[in-house]
């Protein structure tokens, strides 16, 4: 048994197409923050966010987009300023899809190998990490 929690398999058919279709989805969320700003200017853009079009507060995920479209252009300051934990998403994205892409590419599957527990922090270190993102909106960054 590896020490790793993550094992590296052979692909089945069912593995393959979840693989794409994650690949697939998250490269057309790049292309989209990637050509945002252009499609803003055409009023093409995604709409806004009904929980800051309700309460007028930004939810945990406002500035998101922007912030994504802002590490495209190497403005790293900005795209910490609407969304801290943007920057870390966006280079998980990219290095998601190029794991993805080999994996593809060998045939590969990429297969977590976590207990129940080990699942439970991943998930409660993501929900910390999205609330700390949210708060330094809220009362460091002021958007």
């Amino acid at each position: 048994m590896s020490a790793l929690p993550i094992g590296i398999n052979r692909a089945v058919n069912a593995d393959r197409m979840r693989d794409l279709a994650i690949a697939v989805a998250l490269v057309m969320w790049l292309v989209y923050t990637r050509l945002y700003w252009v499609l803003q200017a055409a009023h093409l853009g995604a709409p806004p966010c009904p929980f800051y079009y309700v309460t007028g507060h930004p939810c945990p995920f406002c500035g998101g987009t922007r912030s994504f479209a802002y590490m495209w252009r190497g403005d790293l300051a900005d795209a910490v300023r609407l969304y801290p934990f943007g920057p870390v998403l966006f280079a998980g994205t990219i290095v998601t899809v190029g794991g993805l892409a080999a994996g593809a590419i060998t045939g590969r599957t990429w297969t977590p190998r976590l207990s129940s527990a080990q699942w439970r922090g991943v998930g409660a270190g993501a929900l910390v990490a999205v609330l700390i993102s949210w708060a330094l909106k809220w009362f460091v960054l002021g958007n």
